[in-house]
């Protein structure tokens, strides 16, 4: 392969990468932010529309840094992948289904979003609500995708990192008020 086109193979692979882990990182921050918005334990820090806001900014980075990562892998020279790879789950390796699954659960989330006013807000709910096993979903994308490419041990921790509050934040989030009154997080209503 000439010398052009292995430097831009590199390029596009460092583009990928980039865009994956940012992609990550927004996906943790948004599912965390959105835990605090809807519980309203940040209610304090500024009104509900910034709030919501600022979590329907931070899916919108999400979103568009994930189609940057997948889109990336349509322009390779060598080992390129074709639109059918990139869409279709269980069409190749179970990592990239993982992560071609999430995005396309984060994409059906969105979508309702834009779509809440002409549906229930149970049915909304929901579908909003898929958005975790998405997020876990593409963790584990990202998780075998570090092993592949022999970047666990460099890129994991910084991976734990940002996982580590947002499993426990998705955790609080579900466990009933009395748990979370006797272990002291919300104080009990008199």
């Amino acid at each position: 392969m000439p010398l052009a086109q292995q430097t831009a193979d590199t390029g596009l692979r460092g583009v990928a990468a980039f865009s994956a882990r940012l992609a990550y990182a927004f996906m943790c921050l948004t599912l965390c932010w959105g835990v605090l918005t809807a519980t309203g334990w940040v209610r304090n820090i500024t009104g509900r529309k910034a709030l919501r806001s600022g979590h329907i900014a931070l899916a919108t980075l999400t979103l568009a840094f994930g189609a940057i990562h997948a889109l990336s892998f349509l322009f390779l020279t060598s080992g390129a992948f074709t639109v059918v790879q990139l869409t279709v789950p269980l069409n190749g390796l179970a990592r990239h289904s993982f992560g071609i699954i999430g995005i396309e659960v984060m994409l059906a989330v969105a979508l309702t979003t834009g779509l809440q006013r002409y549906t229930a807000y149970r049915r909304w709910l929901w579908v909003h609500r898929l958005a975790y096993p998405a997020v876990a979903l593409t963790a584990l994308h990202s998780f075998f995708g570090a092993i592949a490419n022999g970047h666990l041990a460099l890129l994991w921790l910084g991976g734990i990192t940002l996982l580590v509050p947002t499993v426990t934040l998705a955790v609080l989030r579900f466990l009933p008020a009395r748990v979370l009154e006797r272990i002291g997080l919300v104080e009990e209503l008199v």
